[in-house]
């Protein structure tokens, strides 16, 4: 009965309409409610709404349904967004995830450390405003309205549109009609706690829904004479379902918003409600299902839509598609909320020179670039063709972070360090605008530092200053500390030792080809190595085998375009050093001047989203004097950010083969079988002793040999892996325990 008096109203009112009017001329307004990944449903809809040509003359949304309707606002038919949001990564998009390599080395090092990071101004902890910048999400979006990105009146777009936000200080309902289309929808969309507030003419927006999640009012406003409403929204849940303390609250969220639909249903002509209850906001995962349930939804008002005027061919503008091979020409830039850095920082950071052309992978690189420093809330731009030359002028507006102290947490356990409780205080702008200050202090078995100073130029030198030290306790292989007469004199082939490693360093740095990075620079290091092993009742507790202090200068070339420190997938890696040491203190008295140089490069690629393979090769040797051995390349153990020459090296534990020269091999296949857990089998070859290079045994067949399985879980205090390693030399096997990031 109720759908039969439906009908009879909707035959009524075209009878109204058609009185004064033809049926064309009939206004159609489409309202796109809010409701995170359920308004995926949205897209199901549009793709029937085309199917049937049906003629749209407006627009309106919140949140899910703003994003949505301007795109569609914008040209893109329900079709084109299928494709388009089945493409998308929702977590890299959410959770502002931004590619490895778009970390300065120093920036990169640095972060890959830690498991928490909090604000930390005036000795207390501040939490922040949100989960995400919402970066990512103002990129995607400001490459996909770049055809319209010049239309600052929405009235103007292919279909009219507006969307809702809402004003955190006010609590008032703000109709975005106007200004910036990405920065509008991100307003409508910015949901509390997980997306960073908007701010646009001074008010600072978030996520319409709070006010007003479905504006068939302000819609009909607009001279529409027929309005179909999709709602995505939730209803009111049963007692059985509040199981928990967000679920109370989402109930309580929810009493305003479904009383007030029970009003605003009955003001929309052509109602549709998709079958999403299974389903909640971030059920992104889950798209394809929802895109579905909205066709079916709308298939059940076929009747009504068939009715509906039809849409005339209009041109539209060509949308902007984007592939690696695409290129803009960038004649200027201009960069507007600078105050604490400069512009050629900014400019550095997006690797972008006036008049360049460039491919648009590249000027969505230099994006990540600058907003991976995080010494920006937020980063907004447009591309705005240039009048004047062929290309485009680039508009900028940054927001500085207010916050320029971190206090950083991590925890770790490995063979050789044993257990360690890492503390960060990380400060930036300290003594300059450009400057990033940290301290590592490092409690449990051995107590270590390490303290970065680092002044970024940008495209000009940058200065950086390092101190560390490190310590632990191994049974180390006696030939790293004694000559060979002195081993035959002891008959010891491994010495209990404790050793102890300051190093200090000031340094230039530089990128050459926008992805090199190049330094060079001065050192003191003072290295302690002793044991109680070789203390006899005459002696004191101690026996000492180096306690020197060392000046070298050095120089080293790097490039790192791993995606996954741990767990590589794709990407490449170099890294050369050269040091020269110039000086030892008395200790080492037989002390003449030496170098040593080394190189380790490595190649990842993958078959399959699930397997991949990592294939590594390294090197070094020693030049001049050979006589100073606690220096010389150590090979054994599993790890990274291992000090000094000593080499990880799979089916021996550290510092187990020694050498002044080396060549290695490494070869690994990752399956990641579930998300995050991996399945690792491993190789390595080698050979190692002294002078390999002259006496051509580098080339022979390696000498050593290791091979393991394991797994590793990239967690988010790091990676946690066990490995079982086998050595068919040594003829016994080696377990290898790692927990949380390396430091």
């Amino acid at each position: 009965m109720k759908y039969f008096l439906t009908c009879i109203l909707f035959i009524v009112c075209f009878e109204m309409f058609s009185q004064e009017t033809t049926k064309q001329d009939v206004k159609v307004g489409l309202v796109l409610s809010g409701g995170g990944a359920k308004g995926l449903a949205h897209i199901g809809v549009l793709k029937v709404i085309d199917s049937l040509d049906v003629k749209i003359d407006y627009v309106a949304g919140t949140s899910m349904g703003a994003i949505i309707g301007a795109l569609y606002a914008s040209g893109y038919s329900g079709k084109e967004l299928d494709s388009i949001f089945h493409e998308i990564d929702f977590d890299n998009l959410i959770n502002d995830e931004l590619p490895r390599a778009s970390k300065a080395f120093y920036e990169r090092s640095n972060s890959e450390k830690y498991a928490i990071t909090l604000p930390f101004e005036k000795f207390k902890i501040k939490l922040p405003s949100a989960l995400s910048r919402g970066q990512n999400t103002f990129s995607l979006f400001s490459r996909l309205t770049l055809h319209v990105n010049e239309i600052k009146d929405f009235s103007k777009l292919p279909v009219p549109f507006f969307c809702i936000a809402t004003n955190v200080e006010t609590g008032a309902q703000v109709i975005l009609d106007k200004g910036n289309l990405t920065q509008s929808i991100l307003a409508s969309g910015a949901l509390p706690s997980l997306f960073q507030p908007v701010t646009i003419d001074d008010q600072i927006l978030i996520d319409g829904g709070v006010v007003n999640n479905y504006p068939v009012d302000e819609l009909r406003s607009k001279g529409m004479d027929v309005i179909i409403g999709v709602d995505v929204q939730d209803p009111l849940s049963l007692r059985e379902d509040l199981t928990s303390a967000l679920d109370v609250l989402s109930q309580i969220n929810n009493f305003r918003t479904i009383n007030d639909m029970k009003l605003k249903v009955k003001k929309t002509d052509i109602y549709i409600k998709p079958d999403i209850k299974d389903y909640n906001v971030v059920s992104f995962n889950e798209g394809a299902k929802i895109i579905q349930n909205g066709r079916q939804a709308a298939y059940s008002k076929m009747d009504f839509l068939r009715e509906l005027p039809k849409r005339e061919t209009i041109q539209t503008p060509p949308k902007f598609k984007i592939t690696t091979r695409d290129s803009i020409t960038i004649n200027n830039v201009v960069v507007t909320g600078i105050e604490k850095y400069t512009r050629a920082y900014v400019l550095g950071k997006l690797k972008i020179k006036n008049g360049q052309k460039i491919s648009y992978e590249a000027f969505n690189k230099g994006i990540n670039n600058l907003v991976a420093t995080n010494n920006f809330d937020s980063f907004e731009y447009e591309l705005k063709r240039d009048e004047d030359n062929d290309g485009f002028i680039l508009n900028t507006k940054v927001k500085e972070t207010a916050i320029s102290t971190f206090l950083k947490l991590g925890i770790h356990y490995d063979d050789l360090y044993k257990s360690a409780a890492l503390l960060n205080i990380t400060k930036k702008s300290w003594l300059f605008d450009n400057d990033v200050t940290s301290l590592d202090i490092v409690l449990g078995d051995h107590v270590r530092y390490n303290f970065e100073y680092y002044i970024d130029k940008g495209f000009y030198w940058s200065i950086g200053l390092k101190s560390r030290y490190h310590q632990f306790n191994k049974n180390i292989n006696a030939q790293l500390i004694l000559n060979d007469v002195e081993i035959e004199g002891t008959g010891l082939n491994k010495v209990d030792a404790e050793l102890e490693d300051q190093t200090n360093q000031i340094y230039l740095q530089t990128l050459i080809k926008k992805y090199f990075a190049f330094s060079m620079g001065a050192e003191h290091k003072r290295l302690e190595i002793k044991t109680e092993t070789l203390a006899s009742n005459n002696q004191s507790n101690e026996f000492v085998f180096e306690k020197t202090d060392y000046l070298s200068v050095f120089g080293g070339l790097k490039l790192d375009t791993y995606d996954n420190k741990y767990f590589p997938k794709r990407g490449v890696y170099f890294n050369g050093d050269l040091h020269m040491y110039l000086y030892a203190s008395d200790f080492n008295a037989e002390f003449k001047n030496f170098s040593i140089a080394k190189a380790d490069m490595g190649y990842a690629f993958s078959v399959s989203n699930k397997l991949a393979f990592n294939l590594q090769t390294s090197g070094g040797f020693k030049l001049g004097d050979k006589n100073t051995r606690p220096l010389d390349f150590a090979l054994g153990g599993f790890g990274n950010n291992l000090i000094n020459n000593f080499i990880p090296f799979l089916g021996y534990d550290f510092i187990s083969l020694t050498g002044n020269s080396y060549v290695k091999a490494f070869a690994s296949v990752d399956y990641e079988f579930l998300r995050k857990q991996h399945i690792l089998l491993e190789g390595n070859w080698a050979n190692i002793e002294d002078d390999i290079f002259e006496t051509g045994e580098w080339l022979t067949l390696p000498d050593y040999r290791g091979y393991a399985i394991g797994y590793g879980l990239d967690s988010f205090i790091g990676p946690i892996q066990v490995k079982y390693s086998y050595s068919p030399e040594q003829r016994q096997g080696i377990w290898y325990f790692n927990v949380g990031f390396w430091f």
